[in-house]
């Protein structure tokens, strides 16, 4: 008979014939399972396995028949026992021989997982966690968990019909998953974990337990069963949520795109990005429980998800845009790495198609008798566009101001802007309408880029690649577009943060009240002004006339005048802001821009409410005085041309502005006067100012007109007159007798020649004196360069000149001959021969 197969003859009649471990294994089994686990037996086995453990292999082998045996028997109180005997076992022995020991515990584990009892996969469970946390002296080369990963995953998405039960299996196996991860992501031999086929597993076992406890609170009900008392360790959305973190926070940089991809997965396939506060929740567990280095791969996968989703409902998309909102704010106090520009980018690219579906959805509601379907998905475009939109702000906002500079421009360069070279963005396809959308919601974003942006110097915050633009957009028929404009040029040049005391335009009674921070303004900021001041004034000037401008736009007109003044202004600056302030209000009094009387007197009034506040700034008694008497009369005679009065929703206006009552207007020369002495130039007061109006301003107002509807073309066409008249009436005074000629035939040649002849006086003088300079501090190689490459030049203009000219003289045979050498060309009339324009007088 043989031992080692027939317990029961062994036990009755060849008992000490037994080999010695299994005696040993047999006598900590009792016989009645209820009195539990021999101690003083164990204790035997313990010492016989810690003192000849090249027996271990075969304790397992016996210990796994003989659970193996049980369980099939189901003699579960035999079973218990012998998992208790195990884990004793592993937790004494620590040889090299207990690898094979282990291979038998695993497949003993296995057992019990395999079964459909729950208290013995969750006794299986226990064990294993058990050995989890053994810190083992070698690797194992060989031992794999795919079985493990595979059935704890099953068990966290346990229906068990008892709650209590589907409680203690879904635990369990969230547990084991736990286990799993510590066991295998500190053993370089077990990266295998980190592949997809078992991410794929373990990560939406995790969110499915988080998610589920989220929909019973969402649904009203607790979490936890009733009675359960259940804490940290037996609630299955915590430890989930631990497991999770445990998880994140091991993974390294090549395994972080197959640790976030099962997330997205399981965000699309559950519908959870619509609500997306779970999605939320839950990228807000990664980026607080990844390395902060690896935060750029995390919104990487997110964009690419978003790609990926571009045809996908707009709160779908709405939901993956917000979602990153919250990866990019967490980025962004970290490392966000190279994907900064990429992540606008992206989101550029998506806004872009939500416009496109958004005019698509409105073309087709007026087509179409489905009207409030076709609304609902409009207004759902909305939502992505300003999920977009906060996003860009906010992830801008939360940057280095290096970096905000770079992304000022990159966003700027993502404007369409009409008479500069071609954007990023078609404007021919999305059509007026749509561009118009497109800037709105581009330039919003950078408001919220700039918001508390600080530069030193104004020349690196506002490089002409971003100010031309800006101000050809400033420029538009649009007030909304102009007013985004003037509050992303506050944001810039406002670096003291006035802004709040000096918001509404008003008579401001005592500017020293308002505590106004300023600092003297730098060499830097001084040269700005001198290259760039007539931008902002033109800026202003033409702002002003706009006849769709309402009380915000002279608010913020207003606002720019001061924080000019108080950021930018030296003597020379007070002096053009003052010339500047006269234009205005004798552009409102002589109206040649048939401008209503509602734009006229909001133009004065802003006048009023600047030269106020301008004359408190300077310190100035007798231009303070000045400039408080045409209040004072202004408030008792004419009350509509103070910001008090005019901005007023029911205000009564005047039929006309009397030009004749001078003490109703600021004058030149009484300001003049006030201002005569040191520091002020006040012989510049006297020549008027006159906007250097460029073509790429004319241009584009001309392309925006064509822009318009047949029926804006109709009503705008005395508009569109005026603005080339104005062009005209600019040259009468400088050019009279060629006045005539110009109103006869208007070409765009002439407009640019007359155009570009208006203003050249301060430009000449600018010129020389930067000429000067460069002769008085430049070096001397550096000017006789310049004067070689000028003499080079000239000498080879010549060169051509007398090439084209001087020819040998054709010959009156009209053949080609040789003569000398020399072949002689045929000889054609002289009234045929055609000569260069330099030769014909």
């Amino acid at each position: 008979m043989d031992s080692e197969n027939n317990d029961s003859g062994v036990c009755g009649c060849c008992g000490p014939l037994r080999p010695r471990y299994k005696r040993l294994v047999d006598n900590i089994f009792p016989e009645d399972p209820k009195d539990g686990l021999s101690k003083s037996d164990m204790e035997k086995l313990t010492f016989y396995a810690v003192s000849a453990p090249e027996k271990l292999d075969r304790i397992g082998a016996y210990l796994a028949e003989r659970l193996s045996r049980d369980v099939v028997r189901h003699r579960y109180g035999n079973v218990v026992i012998a998992m208790e005997a195990l884990d004793q076992l592993l937790m004494a022995c620590h040889s090299q021989s207990i690898k094979p020991f282990v291979e038998s515990f695993l497949h003993m584990v296995a057992k019990l997982l395999e079964s459909r009892e729950p208290d013995l996969q969750v006794l299986g469970t226990n064990s294993f966690v058990k050995f989890a946390n053994i810190e083992e002296d070698t690797p194992s080369y060989h031992r794999r968990y795919d079985f493990f990963v595979s059935q704890f995953s099953a068990m966290c998405h346990s229906t068990h019909e008892d709650p209590e039960t589907r409680t203690r299996i879904r635990v369990a196996g969230i547990k084991g998953l736990q286990g799993v991860v510590r066991k295998t992501v500190n053993d370089e031999l077990q990266a295998i974990i980190w592949e997809p086929q078992h991410m794929e597993k373990l990560i939406p076992s995790m969110l499915f337990n988080m998610q589920d406890a989220e929909d019973l609170d969402r649904a009203g009900h607790p979490s936890t069963p009733s009675g359960t008392g259940q804490d940290g360790e037996e609630n299955p959305a915590v430890l989930a949520e631990n497991c999770f973190r445990e998880l994140l926070g091991r993974a390294a940089y090549g395994n972080m795109k197959n640790a976030v991809r099962p997330v997205l997965v399981h965000l699309d396939h559950h519908h959870l990005w619509d609500p997306n506060e779970f999605a939320v929740s839950c990228f807000r567990i990664i980026m607080y429980s990844i390395q902060a280095q690896h935060s750029h791969h995390v919104i990487q996968q997110v964009l690419n998800h978003l790609d990926a989703n571009n045809k996908s409902t707009p709160r779908v998309r709405a939901g993956i845009v917000q979602v990153l909102l919250e990866t990019v704010a967490i980025a962004a106090k970290g490392s966000v790495g190279p994907t900064v520009l990429e992540v606008f980018n992206t989101l550029l690219k998506h806004l872009r198609m939500s416009v496109d579906f958004e005019l698509g959805e409105s073309s087709r509601r007026n087509s179409s008798s489905s009207v409030s379907s076709a609304r609902g998905r409009e207004s759902d475009e909305r939502i992505v566009q300003n999920a977009i939109i906060q996003t860009i702000g906010f992830f801008g906002g939360n940057l280095p101001d290096y970096q905000r500079a770079e992304v000022m421009m990159f966003i700027m360069g993502k404007v369409p802007v009409y008479g500069t070279p071609c954007h990023t963005l078609d404007t021919v396809k999305i059509g007026h309408q749509g561009t118009k959308r497109i800037q709105t919601m581009l330039l919003s974003s950078l408001i919220m880029v700039t918001s508390g942006f600080k530069s030193k110097s104004m020349s690196a915050a506002l490089p002409p690649p971003f100010l031309d633009p800006l101000f050809s957009i400033s420029l538009m028929e649009d007030s909304e577009l102009r007013q985004l404009v003037l509050e992303i040029l506050h944001n810039i040049i406002d670096r003291h943060d006035n802004r709040a005391k000096l918001r509404g335009i008003r008579i401001i009674p005592n500017v020293a009240a308002l505590k106004i921070k300023r600092e003297k303004i730098s060499k830097q900021d001084v040269a700005f002004m001198k290259k760039h001041g007539q931008q902002l004034y033109r800026h202003v000037y033409l702002g002003c006339k706009e006849e769709d401008n309402v009380h915000k736009n002279f608010e913020l007109l207003f606002t720019t005048l001061a924080i000019l003044t108080i950021e930018l202004a030296n003597e020379e600056v007070v002096v053009d802001l003052i010339r500047l302030s006269i234009a205005l209000q004798d552009m409102a009094l002589n109206n040649e821009e048939n401008m209503p009387m509602s734009i006229r007197c909001g133009i004065m009034a802003l006048v009023a409410a600047y030269l106020n506040f301008l004359s408190q700034m300077i310190a100035n008694p007798p231009f303070c005085q000045h400039v408080s008497k045409v209040i004072e009369l202004r408030s008792m005679d004419a009350p509509y041309l103070l910001p008090e009065h005019i901005f007023r929703d029911k205000c009564s206006l005047p039929d006309s502005l009397d030009k004749d009552d001078r003490q109703l207007y600021f004058q030149t020369a009484d300001m003049a006067e006030c201002l005569a002495g040191p520091g002020y130039n006040v012989e510049r007061l006297s020549i008027p100012y006159i906007p250097q109006v460029t073509v790429l301003y004319t241009v584009g107002k001309i392309i925006h007109r064509c822009k318009q509807t047949s029926r804006d073309r109709l009503t705008r066409r005395k508009s569109f007159v005026d603005t080339i008249s104005l062009q005209v009436d600019m040259l009468s005074s400088s050019l009279p007798d060629r006045q005539s000629e110009l109103a006869e035939e208007i070409t765009f040649e002439t407009l640019k020649k007359a155009i570009d002849t208006t203003g050249l006086e301060e430009q000449e003088r600018e010129k020389r004196r930067q000429l000067m300079e460069k002769f008085q501090k430049a070096p001397f190689e550096e000017i006789a360069a310049h004067c070689e490459s000028k003499a080079n030049m000239l000498h080879d203009r010549l060169a051509q000149i007398f090439e084209l000219t001087i020819r040998p003289p054709p010959s009156p045979s009209g053949l080609v001959s040789i003569s000398a050498g020399h072949t002689q060309h045929p000889s054609v009339p002289v009234y045929e021969m055609k000569f260069p324009d330099l030769c014909v007088y």
